[in-house]
C-alpha cells in the first residue's frame, strides 16, 4: 500500500491504528495523530494537530458510515473499477438524500 501511494505521489490521513506503518519521517505517506498516555500528556500543539487531522478525516468517515446503509454492498462481487463508479454514485445519492 505504501509503495503504491508513494509511486502515485499521494498520501493518507489515518487514525492511530496506523501508527508505525510508515516509518519514513522525512517523506511520510501516512499521517497519523499523536497519542497520549498516562505518563505523557499531549502539548497544546499536538492537540491542535490531532484536531486538524480529525477535521480532515471526518468527511471520509461520515461517507463510509453512510455507505453502510446500502446493504447491497455486502454482496458486491465485481472488479474494482466498477465498484469505484458504483460507490461514487451511491455517495452522490446519499449526499442528495442527507442534504434534502
Amino acid at each position: 500500500m505504501l509503495t503504491h501511494l508513494r509511486a502515485a505521489g499521494l498520501g493518507a490521513l489515518a487514525d492511530l491504528g496506523f501508527r508505525g506503518l510508515d516509518n519514513d519521517i522525512h517523506d511520510p505517506v501516512i499521517v497519523t495523530g499523536y497519542a497520549a498516555s498516562r505518563t505523557h500528556k499531549l502539548t497544546p500543539g499536538q492537540k491542535d494537530a490531532n484536531r486538524a487531522l480529525a477535521v480532515g478525516r471526518a468527511p471520509v468517515e461520515h461517507g463510509f458510515a453512510h455507505l453502510k446503509n446500502w446493504r447491497i454492498l455486502t454482496k458486491l462481487r465485481t472488479d474494482p473499477a466498477r465498484a469505484t463508479r458504483l460507490l461514487r454514485a451511491l455517495l452522490v445519492l446519499t449526499n442528495l438524500e442527507i442534504n434534502r
